[in-house]
């Protein structure tokens, strides 16, 4: 996709699961609204359809007169072969032509994204990649994902699938994981790969913010799993900074909020990285939930 045009105001719209956000940006990135609306996705794709005009038709109004691009920002991601949605945790848009028949619905251009290169998007151009020419963001949430930005430019690749670090597997022998592999990347150090680990290894569920305190309380058992989560997180991340050398790492999701991940898991970076000195900062977010709606923005045209 072509660098960001920041000549005009941009609309962004963040469709999720449970909610859909919108913001509008002016041309120099300030926000002039932003509202909230429930998905209803138990209404069906239809339905959902209805409500992203809803939302497109207010935030229009926002800034009458004026022109606009316009993105959206949701998990999945429309296939380049069929045209079709792919991937999607909101199962009834799947196999649906969402950009196609949005296009046709509102009556103009439109762009959408897989949520993860909003986020890297969002991040690469207002937050903590700010500045930097090749920005990986990830999001180590329920599932785990990632985007590329180069200079300015959300980098996709011809199956719509770069970045999709979660799906790398680094273990043949692994856990299964939702794709069909075994060991992916996923199954290890997301959120809700590693709450499965931990009950699969010690027989009880147990929240992670539980486990981080029970790490840094010297908790051996606490300690036993969160080294090796650290572990794995310096395994994955080695493998994509050894492909991509990015100038800076952005981590994103529930699980980047621990803290023991930015000096126990850089470490293990360190450890398996093929170089003599890691140079690669890996750093936390700096935009929080804003992320997904603000890079939603900046993907429009």
């Amino acid at each position: 996709m072509l660098p960001v045009d920041f000549t005009m105001n941009r609309i962004g719209i963040d469709l999720g699961g449970t909610k859909i956000e919108g913001v509008v940006l002016d041309a120099s990135g300030k926000e002039i609204i932003r509202k909230r609306i429930p998905t209803e996705r138990e209404r069906g794709y239809q339905h959902i359809l209805q409500r992203l005009k809803s939302m497109h038709d207010e935030l229009v109004a926002a800034v009458p007169g004026q022109p606009t691009t316009f993105g959206i920002g949701t998990p999945g991601a429309m296939s380049p072969r069929t045209g079709l949605l792919k991937g999607s945790n909101t199962v009834c848009m799947n196999g649906q032509p969402v950009k196609a028949d949005l296009a046709k619905l509102l009556g103009r251009n439109i762009e959408i994204q897989n949520d993860a290169n909003c986020f890297a998007m969002a991040e690469a151009l207002l937050g903590a990649g700010k500045g930097k020419k090749l920005v990986f963001g990830v999001i180590m949430g329920t599932g785990c994902g990632g985007g590329i930005v180069y200079k300015g430019e959300v980098f996709t690749g011809p199956q719509a699938i770069a970045g999709e670090w979660g799906h790398m597997s680094i273990d043949p022998q692994g856990p299964l994981c939702y794709c069909g592999q075994r060991g992916c990347i996923e199954t290890f150090i997301s959120g809700g790969g590693l709450e499965k680990r931990y009950a699969e290894k010690f027989g009880v569920q147990r929240p992670l913010k539980e486990v981080e305190a029970a790490y840094f309380a010297g908790e051996p058992q606490a300690v036993e799993f969160m080294n090796w989560f650290f572990d794995r997180f310096g395994r994955a991340m080695a493998n994509l900074i050894d492909i991509l050398d990015p100038d800076i790492v952005v981590l994103g999701g529930g699980v980047s909020n621990f803290k023991a991940v930015y000096t126990e898991g850089v470490a293990a970076v360190k450890k398996y990285v093929f170089t003599d000195e890691l140079e690669t900062p890996i750093v936390r977010h700096q935009l929080g939930d804003s992320a997904g709606v603000l890079g939603a923005a900046l993907v429009g045209i």
